[in-house]
């Protein structure tokens, strides 16, 4: 199919949902039409900030939020390799052991949830990466020749769609205009930099720690810095001495089989 007929026929079907609705072609009916067309179970779209981090913004499709926020959460799965710079990251099946091995948390936990396919476009102008296109199948298997060359016209129609002529990410009525944009996660780093503070370690690390906390937890990530900066949630730099809101520093410390509320069992 020339390229010509792909934006075409990638163009017809965002239009057409957005007729559906009686509204302007948005982001969501973006990744609606790229799930239809390539004959995927969902997608899901991050945007990559000025820092080059990877935070997701909109997601269509059972599973699909929840993984691209786990990708977040974790700092690992192909969405984040190709923010990364990787490029295209096509896995056919993430319970295969070069997933697992590439992806050890990661894969795994998307298998769980039915996922086995995933594959990654970067949305970019040029070397600029400004967003990664996430699509995702149940099923294993390869992509296809006809359905990759048609995700990555989609990658582009996101392209087109954040930078339209109001220079707005536009998600639909679910998100709002500026809604999406990375900087709706400040408070992630602003509450590694005070855990950095706590543990008095490097605010990289910090934030290791608080993904840690937030998976063996299975919380949001953002949640989580939340009750960071409420002071809700304090990370210790051992189990001594700890009060009440130090308690999920001490969850992560324990050793297996740990009492929580008694630090000293299976020492």
């Amino acid at each position: 199919m020339s390229t010509e007929r792909q934006d075409d026929l990638v163009w017809g079907a965002i239009t057409e949902r957005a007729r559906a609705d009686g509204t302007d072609p948005s982001l969501r009916h973006v990744l609606d039409a790229c799930a239809a067309t390539v004959e995927a179970d969902g997608c899901g779209l991050s945007m990559v900030g000025a820092t080059g981090a990877r935070e997701p913004v909109l997601a269509v499709g059972e599973h699909s939020d929840e993984l691209e926020e786990l990708q977040f959460t974790l700092g690992q799965g192909p969405g984040v390799d190709t923010a990364a710079g990787a490029g295209v990251v096509l896995v056919p099946d993430l319970a295969a052991g070069p997933a697992v091995r590439r992806w050890p948390m990661f894969a795994p936990a998307a298998t769980e949830r039915g996922v086995r396919g995933l594959f990654a476009f970067p949305v970019a102008a040029g070397a600029v990466r400004i967003g990664v296109l996430d699509v995702y199948r149940r099923d294993p298997g390869a992509l296809g020749a006809t359905h990759l060359a048609t995700a990555l016209a989609f990658a582009d129609a996101v392209l087109v769609m954040v930078l339209d002529q109001r220079g707005a990410v536009r998600g639909g009525t679910d998100h709002p205009e500026g809604a999406m944009l990375p900087e709706r996660r400040a408070e992630v780093h602003q509450a590694a930099g005070m855990v950095s503070v706590q543990l008095g370690v490097q605010v990289s690390e910090a934030l290791v720690r608080l993904r840690a906390y937030a998976f063996v937890h299975d919380r949001r990530l953002a949640d989580v810095a939340a009750d960071v900066l409420a002071r809700r949630l304090r990370f210790g730099p051992d189990r001594r001495g700890m009060d009440e809101t130090e308690w999920g520093n001490e969850m992560m410390d324990a050793p297996p089989n740990s009492d929580p509320d008694h630090p000293e069992s299976g020492a």
